[in-house]
């Protein structure tokens, strides 16, 4: 099965910003672990998944563990835009404290 998943990457000043479209699951989700090996971690990063239509545990588990990549290099991790769907799933798990929400794509 292919993943169902697109990536962008703009480069801002003093941020980064990865937006990603379609479902992050199992099979998509090593596609956004890849994207962000050769992103600058220690910046700001900033995930925008307004246009995420399904994130399973799988997809999940790349969030947390970008998060931890970021952190230890000293950067930051912003989530922009979840779906109801994902919220739903890092209050399920008890995970939605340890992100950072933003109001905008840009920070």
């Amino acid at each position: 099965m292919h993943p169902i998943l697109d990536l962008g990457v703009a480069v801002r000043p003093g941020r980064t910003v990865l937006t990603v479209t379609g479902e992050l699951d199992m099979d998509s989700s090593p596609r956004l672990t890849e994207a962000v090996d050769p992103l600058d971690l220690g910046r700001a990063l900033t995930l925008d998944l307004s246009a995420v239509t399904f994130i399973d545990s799988c997809g999940l588990n790349a969030l947390l563990a970008l998060r931890q990549r970021v952190r230890r290099v000293g950067g930051t991790l912003e989530l922009n835009g979840l779906p109801d769907q994902a919220l739903r799933l890092l209050d399920l798990t008890g995970t939605r404290s340890l992100f950072t929400f933003c109001a905008t794509p840009g920070g």
